[in-house]
């Protein structure tokens, strides 16, 4: 279901674009899950991209943001529950996938509600430019205001699930409930808002248990929240990570039967140190902002918006300047590469949101944008590229 271990693997200098890890879209992706479990609770229009997991009448996923599996391995002590899971002594596996491309939560959580690669739901990066507007598109914040249904025009897994009679629930903090993030990433069936992590625990072992097929999402957010501001080598990060361990715990203790527990997480996590080496600023280099109209992405996982007619130009000019630190792609090539799924996935109206240039970082580096970007330059933890650290995410099954 991964990719091979060497595919991730460093590569020698000069860095070639087909050196890129492609994420795995067809076959041990995010994108893959949901449809693999709603098919075996016979949804119509599902398939089994993962066949290795077994059908369970009842299907839970309980998404960590900001936990890489590479994260979780280095960190025995402080999760012992869910390295526990990456046997088979507690009746299931546990494994990689990859996130996809942009290693980020905006894109991930929509590749994992609607079941579709980045492409084609068209939440390729964490700002991207709307082509009707010419204006960089926050998709995490969903700022400056755009239609959602417009703008993510698919039916989500759980929308499907539901209207084949299956139990579909979310059970999250009340802060997510109305966001146009959760519409067209995550709704369909009923959202139940609890605060704490227990409450949401409890109550969705309850959802599981109120259908005969049922299908339930929860999620917590702080260890994201801990890395990005201290760092994933920090005592607070650690501190999280220990606490979501006992909720995983807790949950895989209250499984009705017939019930398959399945946690991921939408992305990993690299710390970036705080020198010039190690973070590139755009707004101080004037060979990088030479042509460009919009800087997008965010700093492990850039779009790059050309002035008309210099498109080429940007691209030579990226390749020289950090073409050995990232890999630098137009869009056609990132395309072409499967970067955000499969090129015929890649739809028209997504594609024009894709930058001229895409530039993923493959070192411990990042492209910061200090004046227009001043709270996300200043991150300890960072992710968005396709390096082990970023992309692997856990796959880690209970079964009751």
């Amino acid at each position: 279901m991964a990719q091979p271990a060497s595919a991730w693997d460093a590569h020698p200098e000069p860095l070639a674009l087909d050196s890129a890890p492609v994420p795995a879209y067809g076959t041990g992706s995010l994108a893959d899950l949901l449809p693999t479990l709603a098919a075996g609770l016979a949804v119509p229009g599902m398939t089994a991209a993962i066949p290795e997991l077994t059908a369970a009448d009842r299907n839970c996923v309980f998404l960590i943001d900001g936990l890489g599996w590479e994260q979780l391995r280095a960190h025995p002590d402080e999760a012992p529950f869910m390295n526990s899971l990456l046997g088979t002594s507690r009746g299931g596996t546990g494994r990689p996938i990859t996130a996809g491309f942009p290693a980020t939560t905006a894109t991930s959580l929509a590749s994992i509600g609607t079941g579709l690669p980045p492409g084609a739901h068209g939440l390729p990066g964490y700002t991207v430019r709307n082509p009707d507007t010419g204006e960089l598109m926050n998709q995490l914040r969903w700022q400056p205001w755009t239609a959602p249904h417009v703008w993510q025009p698919y039916p989500t897994v759980f929308q499907l699930a539901d209207r084949a009679g299956v139990h579909a629930a979310q059970v999250s903090s009340p802060t997510f409930e109305t966001t146009p993030l959760t519409k067209v990433a995550l709704s369909g069936g009923t959202f139940h808002g609890r605060m704490s992590g227990e409450e949401r625990m409890d109550l969705a072992a309850e959802q599981l248990a109120a259908g005969d097929r049922s299908l339930v999402y929860t999620y917590y957010a702080e260890v994201d929240g801990a890395g990005h501001r201290f760092g994933v080598d920090s005592d607070t990060w650690r501190g999280r990570l220990m606490h979501v361990d006992r909720l995983v715990q807790r949950l895989a203790e209250q499984l009705p039967p017939r019930t398959a527990l399945y946690v991921t997480a939408d992305h990993g996590m690299i710390d970036v140190p705080f020198d010039e080496q190690h973070r590139i600023d755009f707004d101080a280099d004037w060979e990088l902002r030479a042509g460009v109209a919009l800087l997008g992405g965010e700093g492990r996982a850039r779009h790059v918006y050309a002035v008309p007619g210099a498109e080429s130009d940007v691209l030579t000019c990226w390749r020289e300047v950090i073409g050995e630190q990232f890999w630098v792609a137009s869009r056609d090539e990132a395309v072409a590469a499967g970067w955000f799924g499969r090129p015929d996935q890649v739809e028209r109206r997504v594609y024009d949101r894709i930058g001229d240039v895409v530039a993923a970082a493959r070192d411990d580096v990042l492209l910061i944008a200090s004046e227009r970007e001043p709270k996300e330059s200043s991150m300890v933890g960072n992710h968005g590229s396709m390096t082990p650290a970023e992309q692997l995410v856990p796959l880690l099954e209970v079964r009751s």
